[in-house]
């Protein structure tokens, strides 16, 4: 079994970090913080390349917006040493729901377990 395991893990990057991002992790990276999500974030030595290892399935929405701001170098100092200031209009961060049953569906959806009575609506009926 650890022989597939390897196999996989070498070839699949959606289920586990690559071989090459291991090694790559272990020969340059530098953590820089974590997340409420147990995700590590790295840098290199020269900070010219930021990554994040998820902890678990790998799905970007899972990045929170001050760690993808990090990520994506639109400010310099990491989320866990320098907290960012936030609006008092921001919602907390929540991962994409989209696929999964807790997937926004809207009035009169099948896709809900009690479709909404639509009164307003009234079926087009060929003449």
């Amino acid at each position: 079994m650890g022989i597939v395991n390897s196999v996989l893990r070498s070839l699949v990057w959606w289920k586990d970090q690559t071989l090459g991002t291991q090694l790559f992790t272990w020969r340059n990276g530098i953590k820089v913080g974590d997340d409420a999500q147990g995700n590590i974030y790295y840098r290199n030595k020269d900070d010219s390349k930021r990554w994040v290892i998820f902890n678990g399935e790998i799905e970007a929405t899972r990045v929170s917006p001050d760690w993808h701001g990090w990520l994506h170098q639109t400010f310099d100092e990491a989320p866990g040493t320098t907290p960012l200031e936030h609006k008092a209009w921001e919602k907390p961060h929540h991962e994409n729901q989209t696929g999964t049953a807790a997937a926004y569906a809207p009035a009169g959806s099948i896709r809900r377990a009690r479709p909404a009575d639509r009164r307003d609506y009234e079926a087009w009926q060929p003449e």
